[in-house]
Order: C-alpha cells, then sequence, then structure tokens
C-alpha cells in the first residue's frame, strides 16, 4: 500500500530520508502495510522546536519501503529501511487552487483536517499517488507504440498512445538518470564544480554533467547530496579517482596523474564550487566513499 510519510526540515527523529524512517510504535501497523511498495515524503511546515518556519509544506521526493527493523536505543520506535529514493524536479504544494492532493487531508467545507495532518503515515490511494508524481516530475511524452493498420474497407487505425503510469517508470533507469541530471545541473547551475567553468551550447545544452560520487553499480543513490557537476574531462577523472574531494570540499589531485594543463583549470582557491543551496553539497558518506575505494592519491 502507497502512503505519504511526513518529516521535517531538522527532524527530531533520526530519519535520513534516502535510506532510513524513524518512527514509533503508533504508526507500526501504516508502515507494515507499505513494505514493498512505494511512499511519498511530505515536508512539514513546523521545525522540530515548534517553530512556524523552515519547512515547505510540500510533497518533495518518492521513495520505496523495503523493510521494518526496532530501533535497538530508543524503546517503541522503528526503522523503515527506504531505496529508490528520488526527489521530485518541483517540490509540489499541499493543495493546489484549494484542491487538496490527499482528499483525507479536506474536511467537508474545504479545511484542512487537523488530525490528518497531525499523522505523520498517511496511507495513499494509487490515482492520488499518481497525481503527485505528475506535479512533482512535470509531464512526461506520451510513447506511441505500433504502426498504422489498413483493413480492407480502407479503414486506417491510429497508432495506439500509451501512457506509462509514473509510478512504473520512477524506478527505470534512463527517467532517474534524467531526472538526477536536471537536479544536479539545477543545484549547480550548469556550472562543473571543480573548475567553475560554465559552458552553455547554441541550444541552451550544458556542457556540465551529472556525476555521481558513489556510482550507482556500487548501490549509490540518485540523491542530489551524492552527485556533482563536472565538465566531461573532469567527470573523467572523478569516476577513475584522478581527482577527488575533502570532507570540507577541498580538492584532491592524485599524485602524478593530473596533467599541468589539467590543474591549471582547477578552481585557484583549491575548493570545489558549491551549489545554490548549501544542503544540496555533497554528504561526507558518500566523499568518503569515493576517496577509499576511487581516489588513487
Amino acid at each position: 500500500m502507497k502512503a505519504i510519510f511526513q518529516t521535517k526540515v531538522d527532524p527530531a527523529y533520526d530519519d535520513d530520508p534516502g535510506t532510513k524512517y524513524h518512527f514509533p510504535k503508533i504508526y507500526l501497523k501504516r508502515v507494515e502495510a507499505t513494505v514493498g511498495d512505494s511512499i511519498i515524503y511530505y515536508e512539514t511546515s513546523r521545525l522540530s522546536t515548534g517553530s512556524r518556519r523552515g519547512g515547505r509544506m510540500a510533497y518533495f521526493a518518492v521513495a520505496r519501503v523495503n523493510g521494518i527493523r526496532p530501533d535497538e536505543m530508543k524503546s517503541g520506535h522503528f526503522y523503515a529501511d527506504m531505496s529508490n529514493y528520488l526527489q521530485f524536479l518541483n517540490p509540489v504544494a499541499f493543495r493546489d487552487d484549494g484542491e487538496f492532493y490527499e482528499t483525507s487531508m479536506s474536511t467537508h467545507d474545504g479545511k484542512v483536517s487537523q488530525g490528518a495532518a497531525r499523522a505523520a503515515v498517511r496511507h495513499l490511494p494509487d490515482y492520488e499517488f499518481e497525481k503527485i508524481l505528475e506535479a512533482g516530475f512535470g509531464e512526461e511524452p506520451k510513447d506511441t507504440k505500433g504502426p498504422e493498420h489498413t483493413y480492407p474497407d480502407g479503414f486506417h487505425a491510429l497508432p495506439m498512445e500509451i501512457i506509462r503510469p509514473r509510478t512504473l517508470m520512477i524506478y527505470e533507469r534512463p527517467f532517474r538518470d534524467r531526472v538526477f541530471a536536471q537536479q544536479i545541473q539545477k543545484a549547480y547551475e550548469n556550472r562543473c564544480a571543480i573548475t567553475g567553468i560554465r559552458v552553455i551550447n547554441g541550444g541552451g545544452r550544458a556542457e556540465a554533467q551529472a556525476a555521481h560520487i558513489k556510482p550507482v553499480e556500487a548501490n549509490g543513490p540518485d540523491h542530489v547530496r551524492n552527485g556533482i557537476a563536472l565538465s566531461g574531462t573532469v567527470h573523467w577523472m572523478f569516476d577513475r579517482g584522478l581527482i577527488s574531494l575533502d570532507d570540507d570540499l577541498k580538492i584532491l589531485k592524485a599524485k602524478g596523474h593530473v596533467p599541468p594543463e589539467i590543474e591549471r583549470m582547477l578552481n585557484p582557491e583549491g575548493y570545489m564550487k558549491v551549489p545554490t543551496r548549501a544542503e544540496f553539497s555533497p554528504h561526507p558518506a558518500f566523499l568518503r566513499w569515493h576517496r577509499e575505494n576511487r581516489f588513487k592519491g
């Protein structure tokens, strides 16, 4: 069963949306019903201190629930282990032109149901789930399948238009790669983080590419904090461990492996260019993985 998992900018619980969701026993049965299915994360307006600031009041990502385990350190609490995390291209406000995406959030007179709004885990019908995905990822071109058929009486059948549910597409590699690339390029304003160079061709396409820090084949998530924008040459060098980053985002160079002409292109300050929003900066855990498993320094 699909659901909404509610979280905050500064969660009081031990949440990490990409890998785990922390919750009290009161929601155990609801979360158990979601195992093996997809959920959507919703960010509240309040901080854990109770202040009504900081939160977007928006749906912002999708993920899959793999299983549940008890919190060994805190009695009466559990973790849902998450995978396939993918952030929306556009955060989705909980209502659009007065219409709620979750019908359970609305009272009979169109106001917010306070009881529903307080529930951190809410089950969600498939059609509402699909509607939120459409708003979060934008329109997807329809797939036209099959040739045009001619019948004996001269009637020409039009090609069939197959509209694939977004729920299926969010797990397919081409779709995830496309969304991840857009997120990274937007976060870094189409600028290579290592050289600081921003090149846009005549068609508006950026030269900077989206690179995973911990690669997909090593179970690296499609999370903005596991990504970095790099020019083609630097991307190649990063993937092969000739360049890496320290936890303080200092550029590391493998001795004897970086040609002088490339060194002259690196940011003169010696640090990478950070994204437009600090919370999108590379996560230390992914940088550590790259240094330990790829870097030749």
